[in-house]
Parts: C-alpha cells; structure tokens; sequence
C-alpha cells in the first residue's frame, strides 16, 4: 500500500494512513467477493494496487477534479475510478453507476466496511438515469474508463454535467484520430474539448492521456438516444 502513498505524493496530493487502511479493505473486499462474481480480472495484489487504484488516480492533481464537488462515475464496475477518487477526496459527493446491481451491492457492502462514507449507488443504465431529474446536469465532474470510443463516452457522459462542469476521459497515447471523430459529436451535447494532458507516474509506468471535456452549454432534450443507440450508431 506504501506504493500508492509515493504514487499520490507524485501527484501532489496527501495519503493518510487512514486512505491507506480503506484501500487495503476495499481491495481485499473485491478479491474476496471475486471468488463468487466476476468482478476483476486482476487477482495479483501489486497489479490490482498498479491498475485499480493508481491508475483510477492519474488526475487527482488537477484543478478541475480538485474544484468539484459532486462526481459520478459511469460504468463504474467493481468501484473505479470511483472508488480511489472517494478515498482520497472524502469531502467530495461521489455517485458511482453501473447497469449490474449485483456489482453495486458489493460497492455498498465494501464501503460500509471501509468506512467510506461519501459515495452512493445508483443503479441503471446511462441512456435512462441521465434523463432523470435528479441527475440530469447535477454534477461538476464525470469520469469514465470505460472501453468505448469518444463519441459513446460523450453521449453517456455529458448529459450528467452541469454547464462549467467537466467530464475527463482517460485514454491512450494515440487517441488524436478519435477524439477529431467525436469534435462535432461532443459539440452537439453541449461539450468542448478544453485540453489533452500526459498523465504519468514514474514508479508505475503507467501513461494516460485524459481528455478534458467543459459542459459549455445544456445538452438538446433529445440525447441521450434510447439505450443501446449510442454504441451502435456513435454520433458524428
């Protein structure tokens, strides 16, 4: 765990013991429940510490995630990016959605245990809970990692955020041709992309490229599309 306190102090940002002992619980948590659902691929303890927490951490240090408020992570599967980002900012609202409520139940089982206090579930897919009032353009800050092209993530994504808000895309070093596909997509919902930063964390090897997406405008009533439409047939 020692390794997430150096990759965090990389990052300019405090790591409590505290932080140390949640991540410790929440980890043995997923392994655990992993035993009975496919939650991880990742059974090795330093690569879970390397691709599941440090990874989901790669933007803590910039102002846009340090500024929000309330976040929602979508598709958060078994609790990332969502997770580690609860952790080290307890003063944040965070909303982790996914479409499989048995993986929301062990997050709220795994919380409860880890003392973390400061995250909710909620339980749909992203083409239906955005239309819902209660979410629709409510938060400051959205962060997917989610495998899908820029086009989907936009149309899943920007109908959360509130304008001045932003939505952070974690992708690899060679994302130019994808995000110059999804430009007029992202700019139909009401987006910009503001910025391309390299993410990086010497010890770890580890290399992003986030997208920072600003919510310029409200996203037109008619998108998100019904569910399954924006993987099918991206925008353009």
């Amino acid at each position: 765990m020692e390794r997430i306190r150096r990759a965090l102090a990389e990052l300019n940002t405090e790591c409590t013991d505290r932080m140390l002992e949640q991540f410790q619980v929440y980890m043995d948590g997923v392994l655990e429940w992993n035993e009975k659902l496919n939650l991880t691929a990742i059974t090795d303890r330093d690569e879970f510490i390397e691709k599941h927490f440090v990874d989901s951490l790669m933007a803590v240090d910039s102002d846009e995630v340090r500024k929000a408020e309330s976040v929602i992570d979508v598709g958060t599967g078994a609790g990332f990016p969502g997770i580690p980002l609860a952790i080290v900012f307890p003063e944040k609202k965070f909303v982790l959605m996914d479409s499989l409520n048995k993986r929301l139940k062990v997050i709220d089982d795994l919380c409860e245990r880890a003392g973390i206090m400061n995250v909710v579930t909620a339980h749909g897919r992203a083409e239906e809970l955005s239309r819902n009032k209660l979410h629709r353009e409510k938060y400051d800050l959205c962060i997917a990692r989610a495998v899908a092209n820029m086009s989907t993530l936009s149309e899943y994504c920007l109908p959360f955020i509130g304008i001045g808000g932003y939505f952070l895309a974690y992708k690899g070093p060679d994302c130019e041709e994808e995000l110059n596909e999804a430009k007029n997509a992202i700019k139909i919902l009401g987006g910009k992309i503001e910025d391309v930063r390299e993410a990086e964390i010497s010890d770890f090897g580890l290399s992003h490229k986030i997208v920072y997406v600003k919510k310029i405008k409200e996203t037109p009533a008619k998108y998100p599309r019904k569910a399954g439409t924006p993987s099918k047939d991206p925008l353009k």
